[in-house]
């Protein structure tokens, strides 16, 4: 089998390469950043925004399927600029080479920043997506524009609540150094909010098991048994034996702080973060489940641990890094360093 994955030396684009690789299948990775060629490996340093560059790659490496991982954050400083072309004119490039090729599936990587409310039910596929920020009405774009060739091209969309696997860092990073510095870590409210994620190992089940059936569409995937917030955090603090302890916060006054801070560019939180940091969202994972009969086996408070843990490990090295997917990068503090300074 052959796949080509975009976004191949991104955080989650990366890591279902390896899976690929293990499970026998030949790989062309797609990105602007290089990356080291391996057995079975092929990395192409092409931009999805040039049409013509991904079509030839499609065309002389004939895949099987497309697992469309590439996007550009609302986080990521380097390249905000990119979003737009390159979240929804790319996605447009990458499926008219699928038709174009043959392709027998094109796997798209999509959000749940598609919506930025509290729920008090899992969001199921038909509940209607209402995006606040340019990252997820980007993602929404991409999904309506894959949805009009559904006649042409077997598109099989799944919407990810945050990948987290050892080597996850971003905001997640600012987290980590609270906790193992033996601060206080806040939390928004009383943290009894339920935040789901998905581990990459599961999401990349998924993304294997669609290629391979014949069902399309939109599917959700993420965690079961989503722990709250509090029980989360404090899972990792108590298994990280540093001095760290949770604290909280008022919630209205301290969204309202951090929706300033980001208004003025003074916060790495954008308007998706500092209005869910405090809510509750999961996903409903059912018509995957019936679909594929994929399952997922790793819960938030162990992903978490395992991505502290690599934090811990790798921190000498990771304070140098400042290439790469910001995933994989120490994200920086702004403002939020006098909160710091109070832990």
């Amino acid at each position: 089998m052959r796949a080509v994955v975009t976004g191949s030396a991104g955080f989650f684009g990366g890591l279902l390469k390896d899976r690929l690789l293990s499970d026998g299948w030949e790989v062309v990775g797609v990105d602007r950043l290089p990356d080291i060629e391996q057995p079975g490996y092929t990395p192409q340093m092409v931009d999805i925004r040039d049409a013509t560059s991904i079509e030839q790659t499609v065309a002389e490496f004939q895949p099987d399927a497309i697992f469309h991982c590439a996007a550009v954050l609302a986080h990521d400083r380097q390249h905000r600029s990119d979003l737009w072309s390159t979240n929804v004119d790319g996605t447009a490039n990458v499926a008219q080479a699928a038709i174009r090729g043959g392709v027998k599936a094109l796997v798209f990587i999509s959000s749940n920043c598609l919506w930025s409310t509290s729920w008090d039910r899992p969001v199921t596929e038909d509940d209607v997506p209402a995006p606040v920020e340019v990252y997820g009405r980007s993602k929404l774009a991409a999904e309506q524009h894959l949805g009009s060739l559904s006649a042409q091209l077997p598109v099989k969309i799944i919407r990810t609540p945050t990948i987290v696997a050892a080597g996850r860092l971003g905001l997640l990073s600012i987290l980590f150094e609270f906790i193992h510095e033996g601060r206080r870590v806040w939390l928004v409210g009383d943290g009894g909010n339920r935040y789901q994620f998905v581990s990459a190992e599961d999401l990349g089940s998924a993304c294997l098991l669609l290629a391979s059936s014949s069902s399309t569409g939109i599917f959700h995937v993420g965690s079961d048994n989503v722990p709250t917030v509090r029980e989360m955090f404090g899972g990792v603090v108590q298994r990280a034996g540093t001095n760290a302890r949770l604290t909280q916060l008022p919630r209205r006054p301290a969204i309202a702080a951090l929706r300033l801070l980001s208004l003025v560019g003074l916060s790495p939180l954008g308007p998706y973060h500092y209005r869910m940091i405090a809510s509750s969202f999961e996903f409903d994972t059912t018509r995957l489940r019936n679909a594929t009969g994929w399952r997922p086996t790793i819960g938030n408070t162990e992903m978490l641990w395992r991505a502290y843990q690599f934090y811990v490990e790798h921190l000498d090295q990771l304070s140098k890094e400042q290439k790469g997917s910001p995933h994989r990068r120490v994200s920086g503090l702004g403002a939020l360093r006098i909160v710091k300074w109070l832990s």
